[in-house]
């Protein structure tokens, strides 16, 4: 498959197990997919993990050009994070007050010569990270079908179908 342009993800299908898919950028190929537990193949990370890992890389490069710029001795930000479905009601700090809610719990390990000030400025730089502020906020996706699409008008997706009866 040729690569898309820069900004633009690809998922196909890759044939070689029930969920695994190939995921092309611009100059990477990945390939996704569920764990044996819940019939798939266990070929790469499965999506949520992705979503993590997206989360966390973005994190640890957002400390690591801030120590650099500001001369903070920072020698390695270590990022653990989880994925939870919880209650709204569960939430303290949650608008939502009804239905499931997801959290992502991210544990942050700053090495190096720091003393409490610069730890303190870096744990506020890691919630600036790009990842980290289009999760947190709203977010639009659209959807729409492409090529032999058998939906509405000009290939786009129909509309929620109602029922008569």
């Amino acid at each position: 498959m040729d690569h898309p342009e820069p900004g633009t993800v690809v998922v196909t299908a890759s044939g070689d197990g029930t969920y695994t898919q190939q995921v092309t950028t611009a100059t990477h190929t990945l390939l996704v997919d569920e764990p044996v537990a819940v019939g798939g193949a266990d070929a790469g990370p499965n999506p949520y993990e992705l979503l993590l890992a997206s989360l966390g890389s973005c994190t640890a490069i957002t400390l690591r050009m801030y120590a650099d710029r500001k001369g903070i001795p920072l020698t390695r930000a270590t990022i653990r994070l989880r994925h939870d479905r919880i209650h709204a009601e569960d939430c303290a700090r949650c608008e939502t007050e009804r239905g499931l809610l997801s959290r992502i719990t991210r544990e942050i390990e700053l090495e190096g010569d720091l003393d409490d000030e610069q730890r303190a400025k870096l744990m506020l730089i890691a919630d600036k990270c790009p990842v980290h502020r289009t999760l947190s906020s709203e977010i639009a996706i659209e959807t729409r079908g492409i090529g032999r699409f058998q939906g509405g008008p000009g290939g786009e997706a129909p509309g929620p179908r109602r029922s008569l009866g």
